[in-house]
């Protein structure tokens, strides 16, 4: 079963994603703790899409959908905005982050941390996030 979410390219619809992410997961007896580390994972990415890949074009759609399989979920996240590749991204040492008074990067080191698997594909038509979590469901 798949189900799919079309995110307008505005930072202030987030929060209808988020809502939508959170529903289908409970429809799927996921645990609490799992639903909200998925849901900040999933948002701190199409947050960065939104921000980063579609700066200046609110007529833009960042796709998002879930499916369940394999013991887990799966999410992927479509766009066609300025391509970047989390999976090959390096973390920053934390402690240059403090010292430096540096907020960035932060948000991909918890993605990379909550989720189980990364993978990112590019091509000239569309970028491809998928992200993958194993679960045990509720139930």
């Amino acid at each position: 079963m798949k189900y799919s979410f079309d995110i307008p390219s505005s930072k202030n619809k987030l929060r209808l994603m988020r809502k939508f992410v959170t529903d289908v997961l409970k429809d799927h007896d996921v645990s609490d703790i799992e639903i909200n580390m998925m849901v900040l994972a999933v948002d701190e990415v199409c947050a960065n899409i939104i921000i980063h890949g579609h700066p200046s074009d609110d007529m833009s759609e960042v796709k998002l959908g879930i499916s369940f399989k394999n013991e887990g979920v799966w999410f992927e996240i479509i766009d066609q905005g300025n391509a970047f590749d989390i999976v090959s991204y390096q973390e920053p040492v934390i402690e240059d982050l403090v010292r430096n008074k540096n907020k960035g990067g932060i948000g991909i080191m918890l993605v990379k941390k909550i989720m189980d698997d990364i993978q990112f594909k590019s091509s000239p038509s569309k970028n491809t996030l998928t992200l993958y979590k194993k679960v045990e469901y509720t139930k």
